[in-house]
């Protein structure tokens, strides 16, 4: 794919770019002084770097190249996957944001946990940090993998090295930096990747002879129909909203920057925002796969691979290496915040309800690091040893969605369930998921199929057999125009 001299300029571009990085992240330390800084930025970030670390972990490296992948082989259905992701987050904003923040602003909350605890008790927090952690343990390990994909294929570095290498660098960039490094890395990230995956589009689009070319060349083919929006299945859609979509409502690091905004409404208008530019970057993604097979002609390549060959296809090699870093900066924008997701749970769900009074405020911090070191190693041993990497975090997703979806939604706007209700809900959910993952899905069921449902009919059943309990969410029922007026 590059010549021997190409692929050692790449390396060396990729080696200076992680330096910087770290630099920076370093550079950062020296104003993370509290461990809400670290975990939570110090609750001041302000919107236009709130725009792009929403943008950075919305649209990660494996959305970038799994888009583009299926694109290139199914057609431009895919571009579901794109509104899937966006119209979720839209809802999000609209109706949760508001409620997530309030209750996160009047207990520093840190983490789901802190919700599910006070809403449900804290017997809550134990199924809240299983579910996290697999999932996000599984999902950093596949940044990794990421990592050394990209270096394996621009310098041919054995993946096992690759693996190691990318670990090594982003343990030490998240370590030193926390939560306010990683967003003010994402606002340079996510300004390279939005741009970056613009210009390739137009790029792509002015090679291919615009949309009657394209659509020329399927009808030739017999594949017009991959150009229809509609040629996807209603199953397939049903398991995108189900879990791609229902998995925006349980992510952490998406909770976690609500409370990191400066202000509720900075909160509220940058994921608004950056909901719509995911909404537009995914389907761009999509229809670049598409028009790299219909458009560029690019065939008889392995389908993963079709970002490397487009790029190199419609661009001088300067500027390939320009959409390499593009590559890595959204790898990495993810990687870093499902890092400090994973670590703020085992610091604020497991450690800290168990220190003396104390020792919280004292040690939170050097917990905190520690929290990042221990979701490295595991995620490190799932990316090397864990040759199903990708099962786990579709595990992991189901059980965040099947354990978690219905007591945390359903308990921000009724305040009827009981801690009991919340606490089976979750149990169960969370149990059914992992049975059915590792049954195999029989009858071809995706696990969020069983486990969403019975969490659901477990939540209402428990709530209407047990007692009814005064809680948080009686105190954001009413929200009145003075409460709004100092948000």
């Amino acid at each position: 794919m590059f010549t021997e001299e190409q692929k050692l300029i790449i390396g060396i571009t990729v080696i200076v770019y992680f330096f910087f990085l770290f630099g920076t992240a370093v550079f950062i330390n020296r104003r993370v002084k509290t461990y809400d800084d670290y975990n939570v930025a110090g609750r001041t970030v302000s919107m236009y770097p709130l725009i792009l670390t929403f943008i950075g972990t919305a649209v990660g490296g494996s959305i970038l190249l799994g888009y583009m992948t299926d694109g290139y082989r199914l057609g431009m259905g895919q571009l579901w996957l794109g509104f899937s992701l966006g119209i979720p987050m839209l809802l999000m904003g609209f109706f949760l944001l508001t409620r997530i923040r309030k209750l996160g602003e009047k207990y520093n909350m840190v983490t789901m946990g802190d919700y599910t605890a006070l809403r449900y008790g804290e017997g809550a927090r134990i199924p809240t940090v299983i579910a996290v952690l697999c999932a996000y343990c599984a999902i950093t390990g596949m940044q990794f993998v990421s990592i050394a994909t990209i270096l394996n294929l621009t310098n041919g570095l054995n993946m096992t090295i690759g693996i190691l290498i990318g670990w090594v660098l982003l343990t030490m960039k998240t370590y030193f930096g926390g939560l306010k490094a990683v967003i003010w890395q994402d606002a340079v990230h996510g300004t390279i990747q939005t741009v970056g995956i613009f210009v390739l589009f137009v790029v792509v689009i002015l090679a291919s002879g615009g949309w009657e070319g394209i659509s020329q060349n399927a009808q030739s083919l017999g594949e017009a129909e991959s150009l229809s929006i509609f040629n996807i299945s209603t199953t397939e859609l049903a398991v995108l909203f189900l879990t791609l979509g229902a998995y925006q409502f349980v992510r952490q690091d998406v909770w976690q920057r609500f409370w990191a905004a400066k202000s509720l409404k900075v909160a509220k208008n940058g994921f608004l925002l950056s909901a719509v530019l995911a909404i537009i970057t995914s389907v761009i993604t999509v229809a670049i796969g598409v028009f790299a097979n219909y458009g560029l002609r690019i065939d008889n390549i392995d389908p993963a691979l079709v970002y490397y060959y487009v790029v190199g296809d419609v661009f001088p090699f300067p500027l390939v290496i320009v959409m390499m870093i593009a590559l890595l900066a959204t790898v990495i924008s993810c990687a870093d915040s499902f890092f400090l997701a994973a670590s703020s749970s085992i610091v604020n769900d497991l450690i800290k309800p168990r220190l003396k009074d104390e020792n919280k405020t004292k040690n939170m911090l050097l917990y905190s690091r520690m929290s990042v070191g221990i979701v490295s190693l595991i995620s490190v041993l799932l990316a090397l040893y864990i040759p199903q990497l990708v099962q786990l975090w579709i595990t992991g997703t189901a059980m965040l969605v099947s354990a978690l979806l219905a007591p945390i939604v359903i308990g921000l706007f009724w305040k009827r369930p009981t801690r009991k209700a919340g606490l089976a809900s979750m149990w169960t959910g969370l149990v059914v998921a992992v049975i059915w993952q590792l049954a195999g899905h029989p009858f071809g069921w995706h696990p969020v199929f069983l486990g969403l449902p019975i969490s659901i009919i477990v939540l209402l059943a428990v709530t209407f057999m047990t007692k009814p309990e005064s809680n948080i969410i009686e105190e954001i029922q009413e929200d009145t125009p003075a409460q709004r007026k100092t948000s």
